[in-house]
């Protein structure tokens, strides 16, 4: 990757705080298809993906999609179901976490969690790590992987 003193800035970063639609954001036309956004949160019982393989913290802090009661209550989902989470780029498998701590229309887990798939099977990750949801496209200014801009969806398995 090129240095960042030779990036060239697009017309989405504004130097005044304004709003900037995103792709799979709000107004993205993709979420008739997958309503909720799926944010991304740095996990009490990992440091990123380290002391992820400690059975301990992995017992004390199991690795849940944060939902919503309202939009738990559409999809017939009750806190601590097994749900599937996916999109166009994959699925992940993991409890559901049923709180009014996050907004309709909004989804979380936490970031740093083992990919734990089988690649030439049906690719489903039980592991639950969030990459598998996740774009390579770059955000604009940080060119990096978007955390924050995935759209989803959650079914009860």
């Amino acid at each position: 990757m090129p240095p960042a003193g030779s990036w060239r800035k697009t017309k989405v970063i504004s130097p005044l705080p304004v709003y900037a639609s995103t792709f799979e954001g709000w107004d993205d036309p993709l979420r008739s298809q997958y309503p909720l956004q799926l944010f991304g949160f740095h996990y009490k019982a990992r440091t990123h993906s380290s002391y992820g393989n400690v059975d301990v913290l992995q017992a004390a802090c199991r690795q849940e999609v944060w939902i919503n009661p309202l939009d738990a209550e559409k999809r017939g989902i009750k806190n601590g179901d097994m749900v599937r989470v996916f999109n166009l780029r994959g699925e992940v498998r993991l409890p559901a976490k049923v709180t009014p701590r996050i907004m309709p229309g909004v989804s979380a887990m936490g970031q740093g969690a083992w990919h734990d798939a089988n690649m030439t099977g049906d690719r489903i990750d039980h592991g639950a790590c969030m990459n598998t949801l996740t774009t390579h496209r770059p955000s604009p200014l940080a060119k990096g992987n978007p955390q924050h801009t995935n759209l989803v969806d959650i079914e009860k398995v």
